[in-house]
């Protein structure tokens, strides 16, 4: 498995010595528990045996519909507590509770990818559960990035990256976990294609590929990096198993799978680039539209971005090099949904830029 070694200087007979005492259940402590990936790791590592604290908003979930009881049932077998990230005495009195953990996992993501939600939640409150790590006597950190911090031009990708410069001078082992686009985030016209209508690509649509991955076979590579010395001092690159797809690959995926002729309809890069320019200029006077600035940053990013790994020697993306893990496919995936629905894949404050870190 292709994976960057960033350090190291934990020493080998470190990384042996805990592994030999991480052989049983760990004691685990998983912030963003109640979102896309976390709920996914949080059941994973509940199966395998850990003891498992998950560590949650009382009202979770898009839009917040979830109770503290509908978390508790969809965290089974977790001990569900609830506080707020942004606040360090809400994790010490809440979270910790002045007991020892093992591992720390941490899969918080900003809301929205706001610029300043992001640097509230990917920065400041991923800071946070690091010292909530140190004050637990974890010596493993466990953090879910996400593979397009190699080219960091907007804001969330600047607050991750500035955590996982953190993380990795704490002194902490750690596994950084950087992972490709989920299949909720290739989801969005779905039903747009199923109802008949045209497929929309951005420029001529070989760009922006990716290894696909699904949320259990991401939450099994978390997991995964708590007991393998391989996965820990390293930042980890990950994707789904497969060739990498272009949006036009997807989409021409999608046609045949729901028996239509394929029709796309493309939809400039200029365009972006004018929306861009003019709510950044409109923002200089309204500051209230810097984040919709921000927006339409992110929706050009995905539409001509790749989410593989970049090779800056060369300036361009590299789909070999990119490591593959799980079964399972953005084909039956897409047949899945097709048949039976979207349920448990909604976008919701994503919704609108198709944020493949939610």
């Amino acid at each position: 498995m292709a994976v960057t070694d960033t350090d190291g200087s934990a020493g080998s007979q470190l990384i042996d010595a805990a592994m030999d005492s991480a052989a049983g259940p760990l004691r685990v402590l998983v912030f963003g528990a109640t979102g896309y990936i976390g709920r996914c790791v949080t059941r994973e590592l509940v199966a395998r045996g850990h003891g498992v604290v998950a560590f949650a908003r009382e009202r979770s979930g898009i839009g917040g519909r979830s109770t503290p009881e509908q978390s508790r049932v969809q965290l089974g077998g977790a001990e569900v507590r609830f506080g707020d990230v942004s606040d360090p005495g809400s994790i010490r009195a809440e979270g910790l509770r002045g007991e020892h953990f093992d591992a720390v996992v941490c899969c918080l993501a900003s809301r929205n990818g706001g610029v300043q939600d992001s640097w509230k939640i990917d920065y400041q409150a991923s800071l946070h559960t690091l010292e909530a790590a140190r004050a637990a006597g974890a010596d493993h950190f466990v953090l879910l990035s996400a593979i397009c911090v190699q080219k960091p031009d907007l804001a969330f990708q600047q607050a991750k990256l500035q955590f996982e410069q953190a993380l990795m001078n704490s002194g902490l082992r750690y596994s950084i976990v950087r992972p490709t686009a989920f299949f909720k985030s290739l989801a969005a016209q779905v039903e747009p294609v199923k109802k008949g209508f045209p497929y929309v690509l951005v420029g001529d649509g070989e760009g922006a590929s990716c290894k696909p991955i699904s949320e259990t076979d991401l939450a099994a590579f978390i997991a995964d990096c708590l007991i393998d010395s391989d996965r820990q001092n390293r930042i980890l690159p990950i994707g789904g198993p497969g060739e990498a797809l272009s949006a036009r690959a997807q989409g021409e995926l999608l046609f045949e799978l729901s028996g239509r002729k394929p029709w796309f309809v493309r939809v400039p890069v200029a365009l972006f680039d004018g929306v861009i320019a003019l709510l950044a200029c409109l923002a200089g006077v309204f500051p209230q539209l810097l984040d919709a600035a921000e927006f339409a940053r992110i929706g050009r990013y995905y539409a001509c971005e790749s989410m593989l790994v970049y090779d800056a020697e060369r300036q361009c993306y590299d789909a070999a090099a990119t490591p593959s893990t799980g079964q399972d496919t953005l084909r039956a995936f897409y047949a899945r949904v097709l048949r039976d629905g979207l349920a448990g894949q909604e976008l919701g404050d994503q919704a609108l830029f198709r944020h493949p870190d939610a």
